[in-house]
């Protein structure tokens, strides 16, 4: 890869850090979508250890790479996003990734199309540690932030694709119980 085109890639890349999501931080500001990331990769570090027989090195490329699309589209909440969205999403990574030479764009496209099919125990375990990042995130972020049909979403996202592997099913049921912490603390500052 040539400096230029590791540079015009990372360019592209860099509107991560600018174009946010619908989630919020802790201090009550949007989140970008290279914040998501981050942390999402983190996780992924962090339960390395305790999830054995699988490719942690993978599946923390895919928790790296898995927004790349939304440099071009912006995010799009999951409970807004239609088959159409992601389907230009799709589209925005295969023009992005086309851009890179061999074998970045072979071994990217790889990762993106194991991620799509879902069928690798790395491709599993990278989604459920997606959905639940966004559920811890939302239970961080002040709960005002949360629309509506959130106070019922933070006790079912990700709740299916947890089931992957023992480890992620404590962690969503810990998320889920703080989901239930902060709505009962905010009904009580309701009274």
């Amino acid at each position: 890869m040539t400096d230029r085109e590791l540079i015009d890639f990372l360019a592209i890349a860099e509107k991560m850090k600018c174009n946010t999501r619908h989630s919020w931080t802790s201090t009550n500001r949007k989140e970008s979508v290279a914040e998501h990331s981050w942390r999402l990769s983190l996780m992924a570090l962090l339960l390395e250890k305790e999830i054995e027989g699988v490719d942690f090195q993978k599946i923390i490329k895919m928790c790296i790479i898995h927004d790349l699309g939304e440099a071009v589209t912006g995010d799009i909440p999951s409970f807004l996003k239609t088959k159409e969205d992601s389907k230009i999403e799709e589209k925005a990574i295969m023009e992005l990734i086309q851009t890179l030479p061999e074998p970045q764009k072979t071994d990217i496209l790889a990762l993106f199309e194991e991620m799509e099919q879902r069928q690798t125990m790395e491709a599993k375990i990278y989604k459920a540690l997606d959905r639940l990042e966004a559920v811890i995130q939302h239970n961080e972020a002040p709960i005002s932030s949360w629309l509506p049909l959130e106070y019922d979403l933070q006790q079912t996202y990700g709740w299916e694709e947890a089931q992957v592997h023992e480890r992620l099913k404590t962690l969503r049921q810990t998320a889920k119980e703080d989901t239930l912490k902060k709505i009962k603390k905010e009904k009580i500052s309701e009274q």
